[in-house]
């Protein structure tokens, strides 16, 4: 990231933190006075993306959780706005925001290597269940894209090595979908998003966060 990107985005992000401290009710105001992702390993990016989504109401009181791609890590927070948890995730093979035309389609024949991508964006997420019944979130039920668990894999994927490694860049091994591990899919994500409708904010990688989201200057000041 640039120099000149990097003062932008502190620019916007300072000036978020006294939008939603003039904007939300006392109550909320308190819960966000303490910063909850300090100490998560959090970036500039994340933390504007989930504070903006509560001062401006995109989450109209539902639970949400903020996906960085770049930091390969998942925010999730409660219909109260607090946070749940912060976990590593696992994300699509290849780098890019957009999936493949068509591409839900292909799951069972095979997506190849280019066509696996985590797509950016805001998402309605719902709790359902795969082909085998198992429990997980659509993040984009038309391209099969949803947050799971830890499933097993080839040993040569190195699957739970590459979620518990302290690097981002070994974590692109999914077909598309945002993967966490089993203890933090019980405990964060079941009881958040597994329990409702959510909406999930997956942050770009090759985009500007602020044109993904349609953030407007005058929304932050």
């Amino acid at each position: 990231m640039a120099w000149g990107r990097i003062a932008h985005t502190a620019g916007v992000w300072s000036a978020l933190g006294l939008w939603v401290a003039m904007s939300l009710p006392a109550q909320a105001v308190e819960i966000q006075s303490r910063d909850a992702l300090d100490g998560q390993r959090a970036s500039i990016e994340a933390r504007m993306v989930s504070h903006w989504a509560l001062a401006v109401g995109k989450v109209r009181g539902r639970p949400f959780a903020v996906v960085d791609k770049r930091d390969a890590r998942i925010f999730v927070f409660g219909a109260d706005g607090r946070l749940a948890g912060a976990a590593p995730v696992l994300l699509g093979e290849a780098r890019g925001d957009s999936s493949a035309p068509g591409v839900a389609r292909r799951v069972t024949s095979g997506i190849v290597p280019q066509e696996r991508t985590t797509p950016a964006g805001r998402f309605e997420s719902e709790p359902g269940h795969n082909d085998k019944g198992e429990a997980i979130v659509w993040v984009d039920y038309g391209a099969a894209v949803a947050i799971h668990r830890l499933r097993p894999a080839p040993a040569f994927e190195r699957r739970p090595e590459r979620l518990a490694s302290e690097t981002a860049d070994d974590n692109r091994i999914s077909l598309g979908c945002i993967v966490v591990s089993e203890a933090f899919f019980d405990q964060v994500i079941a009881p958040t998003l597994g329990r409702q409708r959510g909406v999930v904010y997956v942050l770009p990688e090759t985009r500007s966060t602020e044109a993904e989201f349609g953030i407007e200057p005058a929304e932050l000041l």
